[in-house]
């Protein structure tokens, strides 16, 4: 039996603890959460720790799940690493490649498995594009191009994640994509280049987040990626395009699925495990729930059903690896906190590159 411990159980965090609950030989011993934590407590069985120490501090729990907004993400993992626990965290993990490089070290010195929610590496679409790939169908991968944009209206409240210092803005609480092309490509960009702007929504009904954001990235070899995300897109899109010496790749996340084009012939995939989550993923995108590209969950709410696939999908392949699951090595930088750390530096350099209006090198961030 596997003991879990989950500190943040808001909207996600509490629908982690109950995947997780359901998972072979796996047991929510304790959370912790101020606003939400005595109510999950209750629904799941377990015990409602009153601060974060005693609950990385209790000798029965195995493995930390993080699910904190983004600025709360290091105390929690640094804290459970030194007490010896393993730690899933959501992503981002964090909003700075300096504090990410903390965590990442925290881990690697108590020798503790250090997992990042980075959940796009486990659709369906991205593995199998990612065979393709490997076999040569599209040839050398030349080009990734990613969009993540709708339109925003005016909110309730104004969500933590619309203010940059608590969520990152963006491209940092949305850094699947950015994630998943640094997965395509094997590795980060060399230089990237970053213009943004907040163009439709200032003023005190918004946060402060940019919502418009372009980025170019050159990689070695010759291979490029550009990358946009905003809340001002009137028309909106939602897809990663793989272009190759051969053929493409395009995986649709708004009219949800997957192409292959080679010699003008398409050969069509599933984005999730079931046409019946691709389907529920694209009624989602064209009705009212979206903001933005963005769908804000709220505790209490259910995700939808192609969001609990992949949760499910996320939470088992977790629980296997603490069981002793081998990870291929694809999955190993998942593991490690590498790929995260990865995806944090490239983010780094493209606000740096916002800031001081120029071209950035990855060696900025991460040293020669």
């Amino acid at each position: 039996m596997i003991n879990y411990g989950v500190v943040g159980v808001g909207y996600f965090g509490a629908e982690l603890a109950r995947i997780m609950k359901k998972e072979n030989d796996a047991k929510i011993v304790s959370v912790f959460d101020p606003e939400n934590g005595e109510k999950i407590a209750q629904e799941l069985g377990c015990d409602a720790e009153q601060s974060l120490d005693s609950l990385v501090s209790r000798e029965d729990i195995d493995c930390v799940i993080v699910a904190t907004p983004n600025y709360l993400h290091k105390e929690p993992v640094i804290k459970a690493a030194e007490h010896g626990k393993n730690v899933f965290c959501e992503k981002p993990i964090a909003l700075s490649y300096k504090d990410c490089d903390e965590m990442v070290r925290a881990c690697e010195e108590n020798n503790v498995i250090f997992m990042a929610g980075h959940i796009m590496n486990f659709f369906h679409g991205v593995h199998y594009a990612k065979e393709l790939i490997n076999k040569g169908k599209i040839g050398k991968v030349l080009y990734c191009h990613s969009a993540r944009n709708g339109w925003e209206d005016v909110q309730p409240s104004i969500s933590w994640k619309k203010i940059r210092e608590k969520s990152g803005g963006h491209l940092y609480h949305h850094i699947h994509e950015l994630d998943c092309v640094q997965f395509i490509m094997g590795g980060m960009p060399e230089e990237v280049t970053m213009e943004a702007g907040n163009v439709a929504h200032q003023g005190e009904a918004f946060g402060d987040e940019d919502d418009m954001l372009f980025i170019t990235a050159r990689f070695s070899n010759g291979r490029y990626a550009v990358m946009e995300w905003g809340s001002a897109f009137h028309w909106p899109e939602h897809y990663l395009l793989i272009q190759g010496t051969k053929g493409a790749i395009k995986l649709d996340m708004f009219d949800a699925g997957g192409t292959l084009k080679v010699d003008g012939k398409e050969e069509h995939f599933l984005l999730h495990e079931s046409k019946e989550e691709d389907e529920n993923r694209t009624s989602i995108y064209h009705g009212t729930e979206m903001d933005g590209a963005i769908q804000y969950g709220k505790p209490g709410k259910t995700p939808p059903l192609w969001l609990q696939g992949v949760m499910n999908k996320e939470m088992k392949y977790l629980n296997d690896i603490m069981h002793g699951m081998e990870p291929d090595d694809e999955f190993r930088p998942l593991l490690t906190g590498e790929a995260a750390r990865a995806a944090i530096a490239t983010a780094d350099a493209c606000t740096k590159s916002r800031v001081e209006n120029r071209k950035v090198k990855l060696s900025e961030i991460v040293g020669e």
